[in-house]
């Protein structure tokens, strides 16, 4: 069964479009990766980005986890965050329509 992630990044003040910029250059690494079903940057209201996954199986999200894109993506996101990077992982409850009730 697919595994959707989301990762909450909380930008320093004054921060939040170079934190978008360094996100956005990180992103074609990303979904070259195998098992990547989704990978997108959202721009919450609370001040925060979100970045929304979807990966095909837990063991390619994993070596996705321990791969160079996110060692990238780590290193230039570091400057422009006030904390760390809420990550949370999760498995579907599918409910009503495979369209619509399964991201």
């Amino acid at each position: 069964m697919p595994v959707v992630v989301t990762a909450v990044f909380r930008p320093v003040e004054g921060k939040k479009q170079q934190l978008s910029e360094a996100l956005r250059s990180a992103i074609p690494a990303v979904h070259e990766e195998d098992g990547c079903l989704l990978y997108a940057i959202h721009d919450a209201a609370d001040g925060t980005i979100t970045m929304v996954e979807k990966w095909t199986t837990a063991d390619l999200l994993e070596a996705h986890a321990q791969g160079p894109a996110v060692e990238a993506l780590d290193a230039a996101v570091a400057p422009f965050l006030a904390s760390p990077t809420v990550v949370t992982k999760m498995e579907a409850i599918p409910a009503g329509t495979n369209r619509q009730g399964l991201l």
